[in-house]
């Protein structure tokens, strides 16, 4: 689970994973976040497999405010392979105008989720939460391939995100390996 509670453990666990650097810039976590997938709490690392992520994440939000919207960001950072990533960032989910402390079904699903299916290696999928300037002011990108999160939260003045962890995955019968670089 993501939230105020990990510190900056938090952020050390995406350092080390090589998701700040390769997804995101370093920043510090402000609000809570909790993914589950399942019965499982997500943690930043832990492993899964592709029928654990068959149906889309239940993501709760913090905060204390319910005038504030934040924008839900999930990736596979190692499209279509840990070896050679040509498609990272791969776009699988996007929910935006999520009021703050409620969840992920009070938002606009704006990119419906597709389930992670890695065919080689051992993949990153990172999910993240930006805070919106205001209601309806972010927008589904075209395509999902080659999406890159610091450019979007550029576009929609976002700014560094407030939350985030990661989960690996890997094929269902694979030993996959792991990323050289």
């Amino acid at each position: 689970m993501a939230s105020l509670r990990d510190g900056s453990s938090g952020e050390t666990a995406l350092a080390v994973g090589r998701v700040i650097g390769d997804v995101l810039d370093p920043f510090t976590t402000c609000i809570s976040m909790r993914v589950v997938l399942g019965n499982r709490d997500i943690s930043n690392g832990c492993e899964l497999r592709p029928s654990h992520v068959v149906n889309r994440p239940r993501v709760s939000v913090g905060g204390n405010d319910l005038r504030t919207f934040y924008t839900l960001i999930l990736v596979d950072a190692d499209a279509p392979s840990p070896v050679n990533p040509f498609l990272r960032e791969y776009l699988h989910w996007m929910v935006t105008d999520i009021p703050a402390t409620t969840d992920a079904t009070f938002g606009k699903e704006v990119v419906f989720y597709e389930s992670p299916q890695p065919s080689a290696g051992i993949h990153r999928f990172v999910t993240m939460l930006f805070r919106q300037l205001g209601r309806e002011t972010v927008f589904a990108p075209e395509w999902r391939h080659n999406f890159n999160t610091r450019e979007f939260a550029e576009t929609y003045n976002l700014g560094s995100p407030v939350a985030a962890v990661y989960f690996n995955c890997q094929r269902e019968r694979g030993c996959g390996g792991r990323r050289t670089s």
